[in-house]
């Protein structure tokens, strides 16, 4: 069968399609993954063939980081964040129509078109005009549901989620009207979201379901349309790896700290808040630099950093682990069963940030109000025994890397055969 993965987004955000696509090859189906133009490269680790879609990622990550900094500490700030919020979308808005036509090439004679949560309409549009399954993949709960944010009553955060929804739709209305006009296909007049369920789509849920308990029993009315697979993720060792080994294993397990792929404002002001405050703490702190230069900046003897990690194999040799909230990266921690502190800059972060507090697992901070006391008192939080034991527990309930890529592949190979057989 052939199938045609395409997600926009971070590292992070394509590497789970990455993993579906490999296990695909390996099964012996012709797979082809479309990625944002600066991440072909990597895509092509997979082993799969790669096509470019969209603007490069790096374009505009510091506007995104900038946004939402400027969103949550002075909204009040609105000439900045109407600057900002066009830095980010009009490049995005500008290459819907090459997004889509990419699409619609790439997937003619598909047994099935696969999508990440970014330009999900645009593939929803293209599944539609060769009436071919569609599979999506949410890192988080994208549909509506009262579980997102248990400390709001669930009508007020269902209804919120709504809105959001038909909002998002209406402010992409008129790009989306014109892409199902050169389709051939009729205007539409309810929300994708709503579309794709209402269509049968697999909307796989790449995260486990204990983080998000009472969850899984919302939605079983879907019946298995919106299957819990657990992250998807490569486990890609890397070049420092046996480094990194040597130099754990050389004193006391540090804590890992990591940033993911939207550099830091300030370097060198987050690597000596780092060092200061674990030299308070008599910790040793490992730096996962991700695209964050920490070249040239003054480091510390009880400080390493390196420019990327195997997470899997690294985080189970930590005390503790702190970073930006991506959903691979909270796995991972999770999984390890490490106390996680978040410092979260964006709102998908700011919910597994909730997410880890509500499990009691960790913390969680706006990574733009963070200092050295903040940090210190945050680390000294979680490192106490309970958070420590709580975090040993959820691990035994979080999927295995391996089972989590073979149940997503063998719901999109099933899903594939039943809709062609049907």
């Amino acid at each position: 069968m052939k199938f045609v993965l395409a997600n926009w987004g971070s590292r992070g955000e394509i590497e789970p399609c990455m993993a579906v696509g490999r296990e695909l090859l390996h099964r012996g189906h012709d797979v082809c993954i479309v990625v944002p133009p600066d991440l072909v490269d990597f895509a092509e680790t997979a082993g799969t063939a790669a096509v470019g879609y969209g603007p490069d990622l790096q374009a505009i990550l510091d506007a995104y980081r900038e946004f939402w900094t400027c969103f949550f500490r002075s909204p009040w700030r609105t000439r900045d964040l109407i600057r900002l919020f066009r830095a980010i979308s009009e490049p995005l808005t500008q290459c819907r129509s090459e997004i889509g036509t990419t699409l619609t090439s790439l997937a003619d004679g598909a047994d099935l078109l696969f999508t990440g949560m970014n330009f999900e309409d645009v593939a929803a549009n293209v599944a539609e005009y060769y009436d071919i399954p569609l599979a999506t993949l949410h890192y988080f709960p994208l549909r509506t549901t009262g579980q997102l944010l248990p400390f709001l009553p669930a009508p007020l955060v269902r209804s919120a989620m709504t809105l959001s929804q038909w909002l998002s739709w209406r402010g992409a209305k008129k790009v989306e009207d014109a892409q199902r006009r050169q389709l051939g296909l009729p205007r539409a007049t309810r929300p994708w979201p709503r579309r794709i369920t209402e269509r049968g789509s697999l909307e796989i849920q790449a995260y486990d379901a204990a983080c998000f308990p009472g969850l899984a029993a919302e939605w079983a009315k879907f019946d298995g349309q919106r299957p819990f697979v657990g992250t998807l993720t490569l486990e890609l060792p890397t070049d420092a790896d046996e480094e990194v080994a040597s130099w754990i294993a050389a004193g006391t397990p540090p804590i890992c700290f990591g940033f993911g792929s939207i550099p830091v404002a300030s370097p060198a002001g987050t690597l000596a808040m780092i060092g200061a405050a674990c030299a308070e703490l008599g910790e040793r702190a490992l730096v996962c630099a991700a695209a964050t230069d920490f070249s040239n900046v003054p480091h510390f003897e009880h400080v390493k950093v390196v420019g990327t990690m195997n997470y899997a194999a690294t985080f189970p040799a930590c005390r503790a682990v702190v970073h930006h909230g991506g959903a691979g990266t909270t796995a991972a921690g999770l999984r390890a069963g490490m106390p996680t502190l978040i410092l979260w800059t964006g709102p998908d972060q700011l919910i597994w940030g909730d997410r880890v507090k509500r499990l009691k697992v960790g913390t969680a901070r706006r990574f733009s109000t963070t200092t050295r006391e903040s940090l210190v008192a945050d680390l000294r939080r979680i490192l106490a025994p309970h958070y420590v034991d709580r975090a040993r527990e959820l691990a035994t309930r979080m999927t295995a890397p391996a089972k989590s890529v073979a149940t997503a592949a063998d719901l999109v190979e099933n899903f594939a055969r039943l809709q062609r057989v049907g």
